[in-house]
């Protein structure tokens, strides 16, 4: 199995990172009953596009996948309950360490896919760019009307991801540099909620996964305030001038043998990254 390179120098080459693994370390969710995969509403879709594709070239092959949240596909891990993580986020140390007591392992982390993490507002919405400290302002609640970035004269309504997301953590360690949402941000359990909300709301603000943008306005985000104003795409996300740009994961509690290694390679190679352009995020190769 080829496993690529992050660019993240504090994980470094991020499978062999967490590759210390204790290949005897007993594995029971999938066992007789196919593949399990849990975790990332970002990556739920993505997932499932690859498991009808994967079984429809392997019709033996069994493969069921859910979402909920990263942080709640990481807690399956751990637990023993899902073969495969699909998280939109690094796991953080404490989980590491909890998976480590349980199995003797500090598991495998793949980068399957990239993201340009999307801004979305409302269509009628003339604001078309903005910078990652107006982000920053907006979601702790230091902006709170539309006039102050170029738009109406409105109040600024938040929706932001639950906390058990990976889009979530991302977007407060990213943007609001660890600082915390306003109170004043309406939670919604999934992007595909976010993206319905700001749809009908016209003076609403949300982010998510690029893959959920229809029915809304996907702005440029700049740097800062002498950056230019970039768009996500396959370049600009690859040369990370896309501020917001992430990997997507899978973890898994052992390197995969097996049917697992046979659907990793799978989602890896030429045919799987084509299924991450057709979705609408960016293949890791």
């Amino acid at each position: 199995m080829r496993i690529p390179r992050t660019k993240s120098a504090a994980r470094g080459v991020a499978a062999t990172a967490l590759a210390i693994v204790a290949f005897g370390a007993a594995d029971p969710a999938g066992a007789g009953r196919g593949l399990t995969i849990k975790g990332s509403d970002t990556m739920v879709i993505l997932g499932q596009r690859w498991a009808e594709e994967y079984m429809r070239a392997h019709p033996k092959a069994v493969i069921q996948v859910t979402g909920g949240g990263s942080g709640t596909g990481i807690a399956a891990l751990i637990n023993g309950t899902t073969d495969i993580c699909q998280a939109s986020r690094p796991m953080k140390e404490d989980e590491k360490r909890k998976l480590r007591d349980r199995f003797q392992t500090m598991g495998v982390e793949i980068p399957v896919a990239r993201d340009g993490l999307a801004i979305y507002l409302h269509e009628s919405n003339p604001v078309e760019a903005l910078s990652l400290e107006q982000l920053r302002g907006i979601y702790t609640g230091r902006i709170t009307n539309w006039k102050e970035l170029g738009g109406p004269d409105a109040r600024i309504v938040l929706y932001s991801r639950e906390n058990n997301s990976g889009t979530y953590v991302y977007f407060k360690d990213h943007v609001l540099g660890g600082r915390d949402y306003s109170p004043a941000c309406q939670t919604l359990p999934g992007t595909a909620a976010v993206v319905n909300a700001v749809a009908r709301d016209p003076h609403g603000i949300g982010y998510g996964g690029g893959a959920y943008g229809r029915g809304v306005k996907e702005i440029a985000v700049r740097k800062d305030a002498a950056s230019p104003a970039v768009k996500p795409s396959l370049e600009t996300v690859r040369d990370g001038s896309y501020p917001v740009s992430r990997y997507l994961y899978f973890y898994l509690r052992q390197r995969p043998t097996g049917e697992a290694k046979a659907f990793v390679d799978w989602v890896l190679s030429d045919e799987g990254q084509q299924i991450v352009t057709k979705v609408g995020y960016f293949p890791v190769k």
